[in-house]
């Protein structure tokens, strides 16, 4: 599935209080691809992905997936936030399936769909427990798993990982990876780290802040597979330091 961001630009506020959010941000993604946009803050990467998923409506331009104006969130597009956002008083298993239930999916599709997910995302052994019963990077995948349940064909991450400490970011980064390449997804990240978009992604767009606007696309041609020997890999040492100086530069010139 085809995801097209045309020309979009937002504004908040009124009249001499109006703020430039994102200005001209257009680019593409074709179906099964992953890109990644990278920015500090003021870059409006959220802001860009709330109007992907329907949330929030452009001021200008347009998003259009398959060809088909975005009106508003879509069983099309799943979205996973920083903050894990599930419901605590629901199980794994319950909140995995909210999506589904509001939908009327069968209760036998429903069943079957949640344990299936539970499994994909290695969580079959704690369906039943809560929330606060769960770690960090359990809840995101979780959080995932509920964004899948309702089968979107184009996945939005919105800094999934920037919440959690470094060993289960990284292993967080590893199950992404591997349920991207089992999967036809096609999948947008936001991230302010270089290297997770690196180690991720097909293509990276680096936006530049105030207003937020793309000033940078770069193909990432590095011979994926095991990401821990990835990051040790010369021309990704390099491209990491190519690319982390460009946005120190961005700092810089604010």
């Amino acid at each position: 599935m085809k995801l097209d961001v045309n020309n979009i630009s937002k504004y908040f506020g009124e009249g001499s209080n109006r703020k430039k959010a994102i200005e001209g941000i257009s680019f593409s993604i074709s179906s099964g691809e992953f890109k990644t946009l990278v920015g500090s803050s003021g870059s409006g990467k959220s802001t860009i992905l709330r109007i992907i998923a329907g949330l929030e409506s452009p001021s200008k331009g347009n998003v259009k997936v398959d060809g088909k104006i975005v009106s508003g969130p879509g069983l099309d597009r799943g979205m996973v936030f920083q903050k894990y956002s599930l419901f605590p008083w629901l199980t794994a298993s319950e909140n995995i399936a909210f999506g589904m239930n509001l939908n009327s999916y069968k209760l036998k599709e429903i069943k079957y769909r949640t344990s299936y997910l539970l499994e994909v995302v290695g969580l079959q052994d704690s369906g039943n427990k809560y929330p606060k019963e769960l770690s960090g990077g359990m809840q995101q995948r979780v959080a995932i798993a509920r964004a899948l349940a309702t089968n979107p064909k184009i996945l939005l991450l919105d800094e999934p990982f920037g919440a959690l400490d470094l060993q289960i970011r990284e292993s967080m980064q590893k199950f992404l990876y591997e349920l991207w390449k089992k999967t036809s997804l096609t999948v947008l990240l936001i991230t302010h780290d270089i290297e997770e978009a690196l180690a991720l992604s097909q293509q990276i767009c680096i936006l530049a802040p105030n207003p937020g606007r793309i000033i940078k696309e770069v193909k990432v041609d590095l011979q994926k597979g095991d990401l821990d020997k990835l990051k040790l890999d010369s021309d990704f040492a390099k491209l990491r330091y190519e690319l982390s100086d460009f946005l120190r530069g961005l700092q810089k010139n604010k």
